[in-house]
């Protein structure tokens, strides 16, 4: 007995300086110098469960700011097991822009090898065969072509039918309008035409609702349904995309963005079912999120500030007084010159911060402000730190749209970078401000719409609603 009681000491003793050695070697993580201040949280999960801490306002994250306070504008953090290094440090965020590729790596051209199996591609190739595919299908020369008229019929239809409603949730609807218009560009959907009664729209908002949860893969907790949500997403784009590739002769017309991806398979090899059925939900996934998340931020803030509404709709009443026509489309010039129409998607973007940050992978050891980021780390520049930044923008959490008009102030600009920045800045850009615009132009010089339930704003992290944003839409007499 007493052979057995020093065995189980010594196993005991053993699994507990194994254990502290494991702790120590997280809390410590090798490094060739001296890493940022700040704390890697508990061993696996880090401080994940401090990031979804949700707050109650359009301030910066609870998470980001108090560490801020703590450590300075850089600092290590972990979440879910990853070591990242946090950047709200203007002149490190630059420097991470311009070493794009270099220094640092996108994590999402580490996703595409997990997703599409492309061990042995060659992924730049890729990453510029999606921008080119995208800029043509959604760029400059579409949105003056074409795009833009057809905007503006599909949010007077989505408006019109709208103000049928005694009230709606504006987040939801509008990020359906906003996605069933992208994917008739990207595959000709059509709602009426879809079988099933959960459609494409429903799936989607399920989706993102539970994308920022906690990771519990356990039946009815909301990664869970984000889960269910997301294969049901991939299971009819995939059903989409196999029906298309089995009718050859209806690509070879090349009609829409699916079109284009199916001819080209013949010459590009990764155009596989798997990699175009993730490349179509990835585009949707960003046109609904970012689209409506702003749109519905816009409507809340601008009923509730009635000398900036009217200021909007004095600037787009004079666009109607121009035309020979008032209820003819828009054109590109009107749509250019809509200043104040600009300068208030501006403030709304700076005010969502619809993502807390963009994402990098470190290539090698990179040496800032006398510290080393080890190879291999991430690093995330709190784009949403730097857009509330009192140094930068006077009374960050104010709604001023006024404060764009004399916008000479350089660090304004260069620490505003809603889709990114420079070369790397997100290809739908300026597709996403042009909606956006579009839409304001037709809400404001149709529609009056009041609060009617709802409206309380929460981060945990991204930007959502408690209980929705129910609003009532009422059309003016013209």
């Amino acid at each position: 007995m007493e052979i057995m009681s020093v065995i189980e000491a010594c196993f005991s003793a053993l699994i507990i300086a194994g254990l502290t050695h494991w702790i120590y070697r997280w809390r410590n993580p090798k490094c060739n110098g001296v890493l940022p201040p700040g704390s890697l949280g508990l061993p696996l999960i880090g401080e994940a469960l401090e990031l979804m801490i949700p707050s109650y306002s359009l301030n910066l994250l609870p998470f980001l700011k108090k560490r801020i306070q703590r450590y300075g504008k850089i600092f290590k953090t972990c979440v879910a097991g990853r070591t990242i290094i946090v950047s709200a440090d203007p002149k490190f965020c630059h420097f991470i822009f311009q070493q794009d590729g270099k220094l640092f790596d996108a994590w999402s051209l580490d996703t595409f090898s997990k997703l599409f199996d492309q061990k042995t591609a060659n992924m730049s190739s890729i990453h510029r065969y999606i921008r080119t595919s995208v800029l043509r299908r959604f760029g400059m020369d579409a949105l003056k072509q074409n795009l833009l008229s057809a905007m503006e019929e599909e949010c007077r239809a989505a408006l019109r039918s709208w103000s049928q409603q005694e009230s709606l949730d504006i987040k939801y609807a509008s990020g359906t309008m906003a996605l069933e218009f992208s994917a008739k560009q990207l595959f000709s959907y059509d709602p009426q035409a879809e079988q099933s009664s959960e459609k494409l729209g429903d799936v989607y908002f399920l989706f993102t609702e539970g994308l920022m949860s906690i990771p519990l893969k356990l039946p009815g907790t909301a990664h869970y349904k984000c889960l269910q949500n997301h294969k049901k997403a991939l299971s009819k784009i995939r059903e989409i995309v196999k029906e298309r590739i089995a009718s050859p002769e209806r690509s070879e017309e090349a009609s829409d963005f699916l079109d284009h991806m199916i001819c080209g398979m013949k010459t590009d090899k990764f155009l596989t079912e798997e990699f175009m059925t993730q490349l179509l939900f990835g585009l949707l996934f960003v046109t609904f999120d970012s689209v409506s998340t702003a749109l519905s931020l816009a409507v809340k803030l601008l009923e509730e500030h009635p000398l900036v509404l009217q200021e909007l709709i004095d600037e787009h009443e004079e666009v109607l007084k121009r035309r020979q026509t008032s209820d003819s489309l828009l054109t590109w010039n009107e749509y250019k010159s809509m200043t104040f129409t600009l300068h208030v998607i501006n403030e709304v973007l700076r005010l969502a911060n619809i993502s807390p940050g963009l994402f990098r992978k470190v290539k090698q050891d990179v040496e800032v402000n006398g510290y080393t980021i080890p190879a291999g780390w991430g690093v995330m520049i709190a784009t949403s730190a730097l857009h509330m930044d009192p140094e930068t923008y006077k009374d960050p959490t104010t709604f001023n749209p006024s404060r764009w008009k004399d916008c000479k102030s350089e660090d304004m600009l260069k620490n505003f970078m809603p889709f990114g920045w420079g070369m790397k800045q997100c290809v739908g850009a300026e597709y996403s401000r042009v909606l956006l615009a579009t839409f304001l132009h037709v809400l404001v010089t149709r529609y009056q719409w009041k609060l009617v339930k709802g409206g309380e704003v929460c981060r945990a992290p991204m930007l959502k609603f408690r209980k929705g944003l129910h609003i009532n839409f009422l059309q003016k007499h013209m």
